[in-house]
């Protein structure tokens, strides 16, 4: 999909993408309901290309970066550091200043895709790692409630939770937190 406020520029990309192979191209004004329209048309690549942006436009392409997640190139005339920072807060992967030829296309769509691709793997991997994290506090925690409550030390706890995870057909992460919600029942919480 073509973001793009003049029929030259979005012509010169669509030139561009269909010399690199593509041919389901739609080309949206940034006007009047244009991100409900990006949404509907679930592309997957958005190349905008709107001269000088407007910090309203930045804005709206944030919900857009959000709501698709997919990569987004953008083409502009001038540029300063604000717009930059804005630009990469709304999640463009490729922000190109003065550089729209239909030739320099392709590369920075590939640039883009990578890029994009590049940041959701490291945005799944921290939310892995925040999810083991977690898992991890909430097994020490049951374990320690098993420690205290039956005198156990940390290893047969552990082995405790495990097997009765395997014999519950569970997670042992499972098995904790419904030994901590009981336990907070109860008023035994560590």
């Amino acid at each position: 999909m073509i973001v793009d406020d003049t029929g030259l520029r979005a012509s010169i990309l669509e030139d561009g993408l269909s010399e690199a192979g593509f041919d389901d191209i739609h080309v949206v004004p940034p006007r009047g309901g244009f991100v409900a329209r990006i949404e509907r048309l679930a592309p997957d690549v958005v190349l905008m290309d709107l001269g000088s942006p407007s910090r309203d436009t930045l804005e709206e392409m944030l919900v857009v970066s959000r709501a698709l997640a997919r990569p987004i190139a953008m083409f502009v005339d001038q540029s300063d550091d604000a717009m930059i920072g804005a630009a990469i807060d709304a999640g463009i992967s490729a922000y190109v200043v003065d550089g729209l030829r239909k030739e320099r296309v392709k590369p920075i769509l590939d640039l883009a895709i990578r890029r994009f691709n590049a940041f959701a793997r490291m945005q799944s991997e921290l939310a892995e790692a925040r999810t083991a994290l977690a898992e991890r506090k909430t097994i020490d925690r049951a374990k320690a409630i098993l420690m205290n409550s039956r005198q156990l030390s940390e290893p047969d706890a552990y082995a405790l939770l495990r097997s009765t995870a395997m014999n519950q057909g569970r997670r042992i992460v499972e098995v904790a937190e419904a030994l901590i919600t009981a336990s907070d029942l109860l008023g035994g919480g560590a």
